[in-house]
């Protein structure tokens, strides 16, 4: 049934058009964050603690968080076609600018208000992309169609990561590399901006488009409020929202972790696993594999238990297993635990987005997903900036997993109950 759903919407010029949208995009957007993460982390010219590393994400993920209910009021006026057409010309020019900005040595507050730029405008995209699919695929395939669209995507996010890898072997590790990694970003995101012209205006929505974009101050937080209450309301979304939000707290502890052992704890590893950024991007390759292995089971194991049942015995088992692999505190074990964070994450983000895609109306479905968006970089963010306070420079801390698998259980318990109020 699930092989004959995907045959089915893979037959659609414009779900393929859409597809093809997304995984420029988010190639892009793996170069970008490939660049921007060598440039702080692991650029010999430059030198972060932890304290350091969570205040740059802070700088560039919570202001657009706070802002980001307001983009999707936009989002359900204006043209979503010219939504991903105009944001993937704009983060082409943007990345040059922080390209320049790296070779330049640039750091601080230009630095940081540069990659916000670029951040705020790829959520935005993403927002537009996850509101515009119900338009190209039927409601009752909804969830195979949101499994191969974003388990590729974030497949297509990593390759992105590894070319630029594979790039910085002849560029080098300094400024001067790591500007050549942001600009190149830029190619895919024009490449993007092409293939999403080729809708018409009106193809991904919104079903009621408004004649004029201009809104005043109050008509955009009455519109804000409006998405947020129309989410709150419904049991399913609302439990989605919530499970979403925790999973990204508890994997923003996890992240953090992660990052400080592949640039501390890592270093003298040998053998097959390295350690320092390839090590790092190992783990994420690793993630990869997990969430097209979720994309494989997500729909089946769907069909026969349903999305509510699927999420809860994900963050159960999921969460008890990354202690178990955290607590060995290897190369090896980091690598199966970054699969298995891809598996629960891509399996969990399948329901919620498709759970979404059901039960909110496309005139709200611009504005809900920008709430959702806002909610997971603000969970992801505090998660870091605790982990920063609380993790030592090795990264390691046994109590800190301890309650990172406690919460995974705890989480799976709350959205069954939120799902049965």
């Amino acid at each position: 049934m699930a092989g004959t759903a995907v045959r089915g919407f893979l037959a659609r010029p414009d779900f393929r058009r859409l597809l093809a949208t997304r995984l420029l995009s988010q190639l892009g957007d793996g170069v970008f964050q490939a660049a921007l993460a060598g440039t702080v982390l692991f650029n010999p010219q430059r030198a972060a603690d932890p304290v350091d590393v969570a205040a740059g994400f802070a700088v560039l993920l919570l202001p657009y968080s706070l802002v980001g209910p307001f983009a999707g009021v936009w989002l359900d006026r204006w043209s979503r076609r010219q939504v991903l057409l105009r944001a993937n010309a704009l983060r082409a020019v943007l990345v040059v600018l922080v390209a320049a900005l790296v070779l330049g040595g640039v750091q601080g507050p230009a630095f940081y208000a540069a990659g916000l730029a670029v951040f705020s405008v790829n959520r935005f995209v993403l927002s537009a992309l996850s509101a515009g699919l119900p338009h190209t695929t039927t409601e009752s395939t909804l969830v195979p169609a949101n499994a191969v669209s974003t388990t590729s995507g974030a497949v297509a996010t990593v390759v992105g990561g590894i070319a630029a890898l594979a790039l910085l072997q002849l560029t080098g590790s300094g400024d001067a590399g790591y500007a050549v990694l942001a600009c190149s970003a830029a190619l895919p995101y024009l490449a993007a901006a092409g293939v999403v012209a080729g809708f018409s205006r009106t193809h991904l929505g919104p079903d009621h488009m408004a004649r004029s974009a201009v809104l005043s101050s109050r008509q955009v937080l009455t519109g804000m409020a409006t998405g947020a209450r129309h989410a709150w309301r419904n049991r399913a979304a609302s439990a989605a929202l919530t499970a979403i939000t925790l999973h990204r707290f508890w994997f923003g502890l996890l992240t953090l972790m992660a990052l400080l052992q592949y640039r501390t704890t890592f270093t003298e590893a040998t053998g097959p696993f390295a350690g320092g950024l390839v090590g790092l991007g190992q783990m994420v390759a690793a993630g990869a594999v997990g969430t097209l292995v979720a994309a494989a089971i997500t729909p089946h194991a769907v069909g026969r238990i349903g999305k509510q049942r699927w999420i809860a015995a994900l963050l159960t088992v999921g969460g008890p297993a990354q202690v178990a692999l955290g607590l060995l505190v290897t190369p090896p074990a980091a690598v199966a635990a970054g699969f298995l964070l891809g598996f629960l994450g891509q399996g969990v983000k399948i329901c919620v987005d498709a759970t979404l895609q059901e039960h909110i109306d496309d005139d709200h479905r611009g504005r809900v997903f920008s709430v959702y968006d806002t909610l997971v970089n603000v969970g992801y963010v505090v998660a870091l900036l605790l982990a920063a306070v609380v993790l030592p420079g090795s990264g390691v801390s046994r109590p800190l997993l301890v309650v990172v698998g406690t919460g995974y259980v705890l989480t799976a318990v709350l959205h069954d109950r939120m799902s049965h109020r």
